[in-house]
């Protein structure tokens, strides 16, 4: 007897291969048999009939590293719209490694970013932080990247300098580390201290490591505006020179000036290919970026770390400084607020009840209503809430968007950025059903097929989770079935609200979502390379 059987649902079965008509019987967390099975039992039967049938989605990007082990386990934010796996350690962000003597500096690091304020760190390594997940019990697949600015922040802090010997092979001993631990590659943040104090070939040794454990580097890149170019052939020649995969995290050209320039860099994604070089990239479908407003400053002034920043905002002559700045082009800053402007800057999430005011609001709506210098209005709002700003940028455009889904090597994340306070970018909650209401079946982007196949094999086989991605006797029966009439992202950038359309989520054997509805089952695995 079966565990369960999928009857008359059309499978779409992640190769990109055209749907097809067949029951699938699972048993003990693995799809056993695909095929006729009128004949066999089962202790529960799903009736499929006018649904797809697919593999369960894989958030190639998203930020959940503390969410999953702090306040929702269940994940129902990717459950909920059909996501049963997701790789956190993204952007140059993990949780681990942590040295003592660093540990508050990374504290200010990751914390932002990950949507809790105060955390204990009970873990050194990424093996403890696994184990931490696997034993409090998670509601979906979970597998991480090794950030290379937390190993910076290990090893350097918040120095703005190139490392000398011992420390280089300190990170590289630490990447090693991670490898071991369970790590499925490396990830940079190079627009983000410390990530950004980092040159080529500080990159270069500490990815040969990697390589070294057949691992990937996935890249939020140095530049997503006016050196766009520049920054994706960096990511190449790092791959190149280190022998490993190359992924080029949510690709896009965030400015008006720098718009279409992903056609460029695609095109010298493909000449890489040609020459041997393993290169994708992944994408969240919406024209709007999330992150900390401090993103908007230059480099130099964070370094050192949040209370250092807090300081040099205080004083006035550096606030002229940055007034200046902020009306030149600066070498290695991408300061996009320039051109688009501070209408295009939205505050979604702030600290203190002070001011709550601004959520929901733009840098320049505030200012005015202040009387107030935007720049100011910056300042003074990092300065009372110690960073601790979330943003929403109107940055890029929908022709870019579309160029980048269409692109054969393109996988699809959600970058979800948790807001403990405030409100929530819709991608962390809406970002695959999006892909199959509105570019697939309202716009006709992508064939389902294809993007499925975005969705599930092509992540899998990228990361190496071999058992994962595919509809497949033997396969870990992870599977969403959805409605594709109906599926469709409904949250907004003032109200998280879970999507329309994704009727039965499966995770390791385990019906999680039941006509719709979140079971509250905890049956996700903590996963690592061959997984």
């Amino acid at each position: 007897m079966d565990d369960i059987i999928i009857k008359n649902g059309y499978i779409v079965d992640g190769s990109g291969n055209p749907w097809f008509k067949k029951d699938i019987g699972i048993k003990d967390k693995i799809i056993e048999k695909i095929g006729n099975l009128n004949s066999v039992k089962a202790k529960l039967v799903i009736n499929a009939r006018g649904l797809i049938v697919s593999p369960g989605f894989i958030d190639v990007h998203s930020h959940s590293d503390l969410w999953l082990l702090m306040k929702d386990n269940l994940a129902k934010s990717k459950v909920m719209q059909g996501v049963t796996t997701e790789i956190v350690g993204n952007c140059g962000y993990s949780v681990a490694p942590v040295e003592e003597e660093n540990k508050d500096l990374l504290k200010e690091y990751i914390t932002p970013l990950m949507g809790i304020e105060n955390i204990e760190i009970e873990w050194t390594t990424i093996k403890d932080y696994l184990l931490s997940l696997k034993n409090r019990g998670i509601g979906i697949n979970v597998a991480s990247l090794v950030g290379q600015g937390t190993i910076r922040i290990a090893v350097m802090g918040f120095d703005n300098r190139k490392p000398n010997g011992k420390e280089l092979e300190k990170m590289r001993m630490l990447a090693a580390q991670a490898m071991r631990d369970g790590a499925l590659g490396i990830s940079t943040g190079l627009i983000y201290p410390p990530g950004s104090y980092a040159d080529i070939r500080e990159l270069i040794s500490i990815c040969q490591i990697i390589s070294q454990y057949g691992g990937i580097y996935a890249s939020h890149i140095r530049s997503e505006g006016e050196t766009l170019v520049e920054a994706v052939k960096e990511a190449i020649k790092i791959g190149e020179e280190a022998n490993l995969p190359v992924e080029i995290s949510h690709h896009k050209a965030n400015n008006k000036s720098s718009w279409g320039k992903v056609k460029e860099t695609l095109k010298i994604m493909d000449e890489a290919r040609k020459r041997g070089i393993d290169v994708t990239c992944d994408q969240y479908p919406y024209t709007e970026g999330c992150g900390l407003l401090t993103q908007v400053l230059p480099p130099w002034i964070q370094e050192g770390g949040v209370k250092k920043l807090i300081t040099r905002l205080k004083n006035q002559e550096i606030r002229k400084r940055l007034k200046k700045e902020f009306k030149e082009d600066i070498p290695g800053w991408d300061n996009y607020v320039k051109v688009m402007g501070w209408d295009k800057i939205m505050i979604t999430s702030v600290s203190s009840l002070k001011n709550k005011y601004c959520e929901g609001k733009t840098v320049k709506e505030i200012s005015q209503e202040q009387k107030k210098d935007p720049l100011d209005f910056v300042f003074d709002l990092l300065i009372e809430e110690e960073c601790k700003v979330i943003v929403i940028n109107f940055i890029m455009c929908e022709e870019d968007v579309c160029t980048v889904m269409k692109y054969p090597g393109t996988m699809i994340g959600t970058d979800g950025v948790h807001i403990e306070k405030g409100r929530a970018h819709p991608r962390l909650y809406g970002t695959f059903p999006r892909i199959l209401g509105k570019y697939v079946r309202e716009e006709k982007i992508l064939r389902l097929e294809e993007a499925v196949r975005k969705m599930t094999s092509l992540p899998a086989q990228r990361l190496g989770l071999k058992y994962r991605g595919l509809i497949k006797e033997g396969m870990c029966a992870d599977i969403t079935i959805f409605d594709p009439d109906r599926i469709i992202d409904k949250a907004t950038y003032m109200h998280s609200e879970y999507p329309e359309g994704i009727k039965y989520v499966i995770i390791n054997g385990k019906l999680v979502v039941e006509e719709g509805i979140h079971n509250r089952i905890l049956a996700g695995r903590v996963l690592s390379h061959n997984g």
